[in-house]
């Protein structure tokens, strides 16, 4: 996908033109920053770059760009006992505002897909008993 420069892109001296991939680092990054979010939803393509050891800013993220105005999706997998609806409404804030304070364009959506939730490291432990011994 191409970006196309906006009228207040076009300098006396040249264009300013933002690719789209751009706008996905930000608003991957907008959206880890929320308290509540334990991570980002890339599907099966991003779960192999991250078994590959590269790490994918924009993943778990759609955008479209227009000339003036951007819609954003993004996928995440929010921290068991959070509410959903306010960390949901506070990615859609974060993203909405540093799109627009870093690149100019109108966010004019911002949807918010939850994929899993995921329980913190110290709930998550279960104490399994030894190999052998049924009681303690």
């Amino acid at each position: 996908m191409s970006s196309l420069p906006t009228e207040f892109e076009r300098t006396e001296i040249g264009e300013i033109q933002i690719a789209p991939e751009v706008i996905e680092v930000i608003a991957g990054l907008a959206t880890i920053e929320v308290d509540g979010i334990a991570g980002m939803s890339g599907g099966f393509a991003g779960g192999i770059a991250e078994l590959l050891g590269r790490k994918n800013l924009s993943k778990g993220v759609k955008v479209e760009v227009g000339q003036r105005e951007a819609a954003v999706d993004v996928s995440v997998i929010v921290e068991y006992g959070t509410r959903l609806p306010e960390v949901a409404g506070a990615v859609q804030r974060n993203v909405k505002r540093s799109i627009e304070m870093m690149t100019g364009l109108s966010v004019v959506e911002v949807n918010v897909h939850v994929h899993d939730v995921q329980f913190r490291a110290s709930e998550a432990r279960i104490e399994e008993p030894e190999p052998g011994t049924r009681v303690k």
